[in-house]
């Protein structure tokens, strides 16, 4: 699990709330849910054809060209985008992410928060890790990625509004502790280069990260 800030300047995520404050642009969240998802699923949805087409494809070309995100998730491609809405009362129970969206993979998920966190009360996204229960609410232009084989839920929504775009990612790295490994090793040759430039042990980090990601890494 990774926090990930910095994704938006402050006027780009205000430009981004003033396009998705329409109520017209939503649908029921239902229908794009599983036939066991539609059971706990209390949403809106932004539809496709409307201005949040466009929002989803600037959130996706910010993700895939963002150092944080791409060295935590190798993304692939991503699987899937969509705007999702929380009024008063609604939520989105105890689930675990399809498998497969449009015949790709799903190995990540992530939850992009829009909405300022003191402007709505409820909408925790709660994630089971196995040995906790993780309540996440961040900061609006943050990001929360996570396994997309973990069990997790929105929480009601008791006043104000939640407005989040939500994602899947298949990575060129199937395995998670692969993915973790060749994380570590990231950060590590950052701070090296950081300290010393380009020295010796940088470059046999290099070749290390290198390799190990063409070992692991599917086409």
């Amino acid at each position: 699990m990774m926090a990930i800030s910095g994704l938006f300047a402050a006027e780009e995520l205000a430009a981004i709330q003033d396009m998705l404050a329409d109520p017209a642009l939503y649908e029921d969240g239902r229908l794009t849910a599983g036939w066991h998802a539609r059971e706990v699923k209390h949403n809106l949805q932004a539809r496709k054809g409307g201005l949040a087409d466009g929002v989803l494809r600037k959130i996706e070309a910010v993700l895939l060209q963002h150092e944080l995100f791409v060295a935590a998730a190798r993304p692939k491609c991503l699987a899937k985008l969509l705007i999702s809405r929380y009024g008063p009362g609604m939520t989105y129970g105890s689930h675990v992410d399809d498998a497969l969206m449009g015949g790709v993979r799903t190995d990540l998920s992530f939850t992009l928060f829009l909405a300022d966190p003191a402007s709505y009360e409820g909408g925790e996204l709660v994630i089971e890790d196995g040995y906790q229960e993780r309540r996440v609410k961040l900061e609006a232009g943050q990001l929360i990625l996570y396994p997309s084989t973990s069990l997790h839920r929105v929480e009601p929504v008791t006043e104000g509004m939640r407005l989040a775009a939500v994602g899947w990612v298949r990575s060129h790295i199937r395995q998670q502790d692969q993915r973790e490994i060749l994380f570590d090793l990231e950060t590590s040759l950052r701070q090296v280069h950081e300290a010393e430039g380009k020295s010796p042990l940088f470059d046999r980090l290099v070749k290390t990260r290198t390799n190990l990601l063409r070992l692991w890494a599917e086409d």
